[in-house]
């Protein structure tokens, strides 16, 4: 398959469906260590995805900042490195702030565009990073974000955990849209927690381009009965800065600059677990589909995983979505009130 767009309409008794909403997926890599030059990428595939109807543009996991697919940092148990610690500088100041002015740019791409728009990122809180998902709306507002609540692997040594204050799924025309970064799909609460706010259009950025990462797309389609858009760069190694100590899993024998080290799969995926679009695992480009939000209720006519199909009595999970702060400051005045009143 080629990196040029796939499209499948979706038709009920041969007349397409008046709820039906084209989607799509930029399978991209990020230009690493240039920020303004990854947003213009951004710029070109959002402009194209759009020429082409899409109301909907979703990146993959960290396209903005860049997933570090094989950088170490230095890192080893007591070991403490200074050419690791200059990785990591030049890491953070690729990650941008939110909100923050690539916030405002991305939000005037989402508005010019007529599209919503969801877009992982590297966020950076002071000095501390996030996985982020950044949600905007067709007319160019930001509409809030989603932290990964938990980094896999060495991932936790670079990024900080997300807490249940950033799980949102918005309400949107085009259906409830939310979305789980990478092995957070695999954490079964957590998905509860998004079925339970209803999405209907459940995003997927991810760093995950195994074949095993369908399957998971596939049940969760089916299990949440929502469509599953699942976003994964393909990178090449020639895509990554020169560094020696990069331990890269190429995916084919060729050492080159050639070598894929990320082969995509972006894929989209009906509630009755239809492959609408995808995988592409061959090279970078757009994947779209044509979405017939009444498949969704023709899915659950026979499961419902927070409604019919459910035993409150005997399961039942709690969300806290209270911000974690680790600080929290108290004005004199406040003070001075509280003991007035005792």
């Amino acid at each position: 398959m080629s990196g040029t767009e796939q499209i499948m309409s979706t038709k009920f008794n041969g007349v397409a469906s008046p709820t039906t909403v084209r989607a799509t997926i930029v399978q991209a890599s990020t230009v690493y260590n240039d920020t303004p030059a990854t947003l213009e990428k951004a710029k070109k595939y959002i402009e194209e995805a759009a020429s082409n109807g899409s109301e909907l543009v979703v990146f993959p996991e960290a396209f903005i900042g860049g997933y570090p697919r094989g950088f170490r940092f230095g890192l080893a148990v007591g070991v403490f490195n200074e050419e690791g610690r200059d990785e990591f500088r030049k890491y953070h100041a690729s990650a941008i702030p939110v909100p923050g002015p690539e916030v405002e740019k991305l939000a005037d791409m989402a508005g010019k565009n007529n599209v919503y728009l969801v877009m992982g990122a590297i966020e950076k809180d002071g000095y501390t990073l996030y996985c982020t998902a950044l949600f905007f709306s067709p007319q160019g507002q930001f509409l809030g974000k989603h932290r990964k609540l938990m980094p896999t692997t060495l991932e936790r040594c670079i990024w900080g955990q997300g807490d249940g204050s950033t799980i949102p799924v918005y309400d949107t025309p085009i259906g409830k849209l939310g979305a789980a970064i990478c092995w957070e799909n695999r954490m079964p609460l957590y998905r509860t927690a998004l079925y339970a706010k209803g999405i209907e259009i459940y995003c997927a950025p991810t760093a995950d381009g195994s074949k095993e990462w369908q399957s998971s797309m596939l049940h969760i389609a089916i299990e949440g009965g929502c469509f599953v858009l699942s976003a994964c760069q393909f990178c090449q190694r020639k895509d990554f800065p020169e560094h020696p100590d990069y331990l890269f899993t190429d995916l084919d024998e060729n050492k080159e600059q050639d070598a894929i080290v990320s082969q995509g799969g972006s894929v989209i995926i009906s509630p009755l677990g239809q492959v609408l679009a995808g995988p592409n695992f061959e090279s970078e480009g757009l994947i779209t589909a044509d979405l017939d939000l009444g498949e969704i209720a023709r899915a659950k006519l026979y499961f419902d995983v927070v409604g019919h199909y459910t035993k409150p009595d005997v399961l039942s999970l709690t969300v806290n979505e209270d911000p974690k702060k680790t600080v929290t400051f108290v004005s004199k005045v406040e003070k001075a009130e509280d003991a007035s009143n005792k």
